[in-house]
């Protein structure tokens, strides 16, 4: 559950902006305050939808892709993931107050929601991880549960060891393996 909560509030973070450069960028495109709504109909899209769509696309472009080039392999890969995002795009247009007026207004919100995404790919992770770590500190201050007090005083030598016992406690990895897994990703 906190995944899916903490997955979805930085997708919305991330799509309320990009929407909002959209509407920068784009003259035909009037985005404003609608970007909260339309953000969270796009989030959706983005978590539910386009994965569905992409399956959709690619099993059947798959049935072709003996007769294709390589080349010709990866430009129908490209024109897939470009529809997939179309759709979205329209979607997002039709069910929120963001307006488009005129083709280069729904052809080209796509491609930017494309390299917004490849963006938000490479972020994400720590993105999440401080999504998380706000998502652990308001349940906390919610549930009204505290840290748990320090069985030393912060100066005696022993504070580090149990502190480092704590951590160990709560994601049953030791420092060396968190360390490790740091230096991963």
């Amino acid at each position: 559950m906190k995944n899916g909560i903490v997955r979805f509030a930085a997708l919305y973070v991330f799509n309320v902006a990009v929407l909002l450069l959209i509407g920068l960028l784009s003259a035909g495109v009037s985005v404003g305050f609608h970007a909260l709504w339309a953000a969270v109909i796009l989030t959706l899209a983005a978590l539910f939808v386009k994965p569905l769509l992409t399956g959709a696309f690619r099993k059947a472009a798959a049935k072709s892709a003996a007769d294709r080039t390589k080349t010709g392999e990866k430009v129908v890969q490209y024109v897939l993931v470009y529809l997939v995002e179309l759709l979205i795009w329209v979607a997002v247009v039709w069910l929120s107050g963001v307006r488009a007026s005129g083709f280069w207004s729904y052809a080209l919100p796509p491609l930017f929601l494309l390299f917004g995404w490849m963006i938000y790919d490479q972020v994400d992770d720590k993105l999440r991880a401080k999504a998380g770590e706000l998502y652990d500190a308001v349940q906390g201050r919610v549930s009204g549960k505290k840290s748990a007090p320090a069985a030393a005083a912060p100066g005696s030598p022993a504070a580090p060891a149990t502190a480092e016992a704590r951590a160990e406690l709560d994601d049953g990895l030791t420092p060396e393996q968190r360390r490790m897994l740091d230096e991963l990703g």
